[in-house]
């Protein structure tokens, strides 16, 4: 019904940036909200930035002022821009949409993650 698929993952140096994209396909309406999730070994799934449709963002206090978030709704697409990256950033980060779907139906989706690993 709807997808979501991330890219951008890799191996970063302590320091350095990446850019995770995620876009949304198939039966959408439309897009309430897009955000980021991140998921590290012995920790919880926290919720990293998320935006509105509007371009309303928010972000969790370990990130601010070195992760962006943003959106393309055209296209049905977020990114993260994540700088001065940390090795406590490495997770597997998840993207999520709140989506109106063309049934008229309000559903969460998740992408299947896409690992970042900061280390030298």
């Amino acid at each position: 019904q709807v997808q979501l698929v991330e890219s951008g993952g890799g191996l970063v140096q302590p320091g350095g940036s990446l850019r995770l994209s995620c876009a949304a396909s198939g039966s959408i309406f439309s897009i309430n909200a897009m955000g980021w999730y991140r998921q590290a070994p012995g920790k919880e799934r926290e919720l990293v930035a998320s935006i509105t449709s509007g371009g309303s963002p928010k972000y969790t206090d370990s990130v601010k002022g070195r992760f962006t978030i943003s959106r393309d709704n055209a296209k049905n697409t977020v990114y993260l821009q994540m700088n001065t990256l940390k090795p406590e950033d490495t997770a597997v980060y998840l993207c999520n949409a709140l989506v109106v779907t063309t049934s008229a139906a309000l559903r969460n989706y998740w992408g299947k993650g896409t690992l970042v690993t900061v280390s030298s």
